[in-house]
């Protein structure tokens, strides 16, 4: 085991304990912080902020390159793609399937071997891979050629999404979380927003190098994914303790701040317990929002893969149907990080899960329902951002409160895991199943299952409220606090973030 890899074990393992007294915001957190060691609110919020800006910048681009990598092949199929190989549509769906199929069966093991090798080299691998892989879709021949490089993207790729939103969980305590994962998050809808004005402009490239236009879509994003997957090996900081351009009083700043925030054991065989393994996939919230992870991953990737075609459906057509399938993303993008300064503001995450599943219900009703097509691109405007938004408090939500860090790193897993199993049923539900233009199968499906996101997130809310109100009542005969560093979610001195 490397020095690296125990470090990383033992910052990670530092997140849960804070209860809502020690402030439920930025705010909240940092006084308290700022209590413990002397230094002002605004010394302490800004020791965050710098934080931010080391690790929030390369974590969001390996993950807005990873989004735009696996879902340009919707551009390049409205580019000619399809048309070039000879696909039907059977086997459009069958290629988006042969990608999410290994990327969901990797999430789980994926996170353990990040506790055991580091994240500095396994999440820069998986970029620098899937990178090449991505380049060599431009060069595919035949149709055999383009569902072996999507079987091997999806296997590279798939650890990527809970090993992220894991390693966040290891740099910041949990009521600064939400935002920083939706920062990271928004790369979704930029990706799908920049990928149609990247493909608006790169399909001008058709015959360059005796190349069709789509196939410069794949060897120029992937090319610059491999450039900044070597860069990652530099730039990514494993823990808080070996972040470059931290002096070493913030560094013990910030670990002290994990630490208070619980969870924090030097015992490495204690966060392997497999015992604290299994009892993740027998707790309520988590497999409510197990299953919330199923409805949400279903509609994400159907938009992700679809929505060029879909506006294609809505009369446009060429370049000015890859660019009208921007600005919905893009008001997804402003609209989850807004929302997440609220949410970690007021320490509330069910809400914002209420709120998002509710405006993407109306999306889908009002696209399911009209017959004008300048009325239904105007619902993208609902059912995308509503779509989009609700994957940051999703992630965070679960995270919050799973402990100890075996817990927490397989129910992120587990909740990437069901998010693709639902995404390998929209390949289907928008590709041969729901015949375009109106989608009708599809769109009802897809409403439901907003319905369905919606009762998961109040029965979570319902049941976390009710776990609170029973800790307070039994803390008065617990005598003895349990160790900071083995503290379960279930202990009565575990407060659950709503």
């Amino acid at each position: 085991m490397s020095d690296t890899s125990q470090s990383y074990n033992d910052a990670g393992a530092a997140l849960e304990k804070r209860s809502l007294d020690d402030g439920s915001s930025e705010q909240g957190v940092a006084k308290a912080d700022a209590h413990q060691d002397g230094r002002s609110d605004a010394a302490t919020a800004k020791l965050w902020t710098k934080l931010d800006l080391l690790v929030l910048p390369v974590v969001t681009m390996m993950y807005f390159l990873s989004s735009l990598d696996r879902s340009n092949i919707g551009n390049a199929r409205i580019a000619g793609l399809q048309k070039e190989l000879h696909m039907t549509d059977y086997q459009y769906s069958i290629a988006l399937t042969v990608t999410l199929i290994p990327y969901t069966i990797v999430e789980i093991p994926s996170n353990y071997l990040m506790m055991v090798v580091g994240p500095r080299i396994l999440l820069p691998t998986m970029v620098l891979l899937w990178g090449i892989i991505c380049t060599l879709q431009g060069v595919v021949t035949s149709y055999s050629g383009l569902i072996a490089c999507r079987f091997f993207l999806g296997l590279v790729e798939g650890g990527l999404l809970p090993g992220i939103t894991f390693y966040l969980a290891s740099f910041y305590p949990r009521r600064l979380l939400q935002l920083r994962v939706s920062v990271m998050f928004s790369a979704t809808s930029l990706a799908s927003a920049f990928s149609g004005l990247l493909a608006a402009a790169i399909i001008h490239m058709e015959g360059v190098g005796g190349r069709h236009g789509w196939a410069w879509v794949f060897i120029l994003e992937g090319l610059f994914t491999v450039l900044f997957g070597v860069a990652c090996f530099f730039l990514l900081p494993n823990t808080p303790e070996q972040t470059l351009g931290l002096s070493a009083e913030e560094k013990k700043i910030i670990v002290q701040a994990l630490h208070d925030d619980g969870l924090h054991s030097d015992d490495e065989k204690e966060t392997r317990n497999w015992t604290q393994f299994g009892k993740t996939f027998t707790q309520p919230h988590t497999i409510f929002l197990a299953i919330a992870g199923f409805f949400s991953g279903a509609t994400l990737s159907g938009l992700a893969y679809f929505l060029p075609s879909i506006v294609v459906g809505l009369g446009y057509s060429g370049s000015t149907a890859q660019l009208m399938s921007v600005p919905p993303f893009a008001v997804a993008a402003a609209l989850s990080i807004i929302t997440a300064v609220f949410a970690d503001r007021y320490g509330h995450r069910g809400l914002t899960l209420v709120f998002f599943s509710i405006l993407a219900t109306i999306g889908f009703a009002i696209f399911l329902g009209s017959f004008v097509n300048h009325t239904r691109y105007g619902s993208l405007f609902l059912l995308v951002p509503g779509t989009y938004c609700i994957g940051p408090p999703l992630g965070t939500w679960i995270a919050n409160n799973s402990a100890p860090l075996i817990r927490r790193g397989a129910s992120l897993a587990l909740l990437t895991t069901m998010t693709n199993l639902g995404s390998i049923l929209s390949t289907w539900l928008l590709g041969s199943l729901s015949p375009a233009p109106r989608y009708t199968s599809a769109t009802i499906t897809l409403l439901v299952f907003q319905i369905g996101i919606l009762l998961c997130s109040v029965a979570t809310l319902g049941y976390l409220s009710s776990e609170n109100k029973r800790k307070e009542r039994a803390k008065s005969s617990t005598v003895e606090r349990e160790s900071e560093g083995t503290m379960p979610n279930e202990s009565v001195w575990f407060h659950y973030v709503l």
